[in-house]
């Protein structure tokens, strides 16, 4: 499955009964105008048909790749699944409900060769579960080092792009009480690494009634496990931590949908 070009993304997208909304994601992706690219798709034991529409849609495009786990493990495996078995000297995630805007991609990468960046993420849309397009477009700070990040939660995972070659070899950390793509976040930027915003409204997420996002208490929770488990903060830095970070997660929420 591995293979080694210049430019190549490897994007990373974990799969569980999706089959309601991963032809969308897939064709987010298909119609890029970056066309070097793979994207992975792990499949974490789905129940519906969500493997047989992605083999369908295989069958005309063999950028794209599944892989079907024996076991559901939650999508922070799948997605250290599918970076083991990426090629790309990029690394992007986009999960299976989300969309991406045509000229994501070749913008981002021009974005990050330009400011040679090997952490970036961008401005995105939040649409209803059904698929509308609302009005409410999180910017982007212009750079993040990983003090600043502790006390925000400016990354949308949609919007991220890593450069692998730079920043070798990651994994997310299996904690399902935590968030663990904050987490990787976090412990990239501990190493001296700035993430780069770039502010362009380059992806939509979609904001279903179960998702982490519309669960406050169940954020805050895996918020404190991440600094308590993942970053080894004590309790008074936790605290101090997740007050600041609360207080820009309801300010960025505070509009309605």
């Amino acid at each position: 499955m591995k293979t080694n070009s210049e430019d190549l993304v490897s994007i990373i997208t974990p799969t569980y009964n999706a089959s309601k909304y991963i032809l969308d994601t897939v064709c987010s992706v298909q119609a890029q105008t970056h066309t070097n690219w793979e994207m992975i798709i792990v499949d974490d034991c789905s129940k519906d048909d969500t493997k047989d529409i992605i083999r369908e849609v295989m069958k005309g495009d063999s950028r794209i790749k599944l892989i079907e786990l024996v076991e559901n493990a939650g999508p922070a495996h799948a997605r250290n699944v599918a970076i083991n078995a990426s090629g790309g000297e990029y690394i992007a995630f986009l999960d299976s409900d989300d969309l991406w805007h045509p000229c994501k991609l070749e913008r981002q990468l021009a974005f990050m060769r330009k400011h040679n960046s090997s952490f970036s993420y961008t401005a995105y849309r939040i649409m209803k579960e059904d698929g509308e397009r609302t009005d409410v477009v999180f910017p982007t700070t212009p750079s993040l080092t990983y003090n600043n990040l502790l006390m925000n939660t400016a990354i949308g995972t949609l919007t991220v792009v890593l450069n692998k070659k730079k920043l070798g070899h990651f994994q997310m950390q299996l904690f399902r009480d935590c968030s663990e793509d904050y987490g990787l976040w976090l412990s990239i930027l501990n190493k001296g690494v700035t993430a780069h915003g770039l502010n362009e409204e380059l992806a939509v997420y979609r904001k279903c009634a179960n998702s982490l996002s519309s669960n406050k208490i169940k954020s805050a929770k895996k918020t404190w496990n991440t600094y308590r488990k993942i970053e080894k903060k004590n309790i008074v830095a936790s605290f101090w931590y997740l007050m600041n970070y609360s207080f820009h997660a309801v300010k960025k929420h505070s509009r309605t949908i």
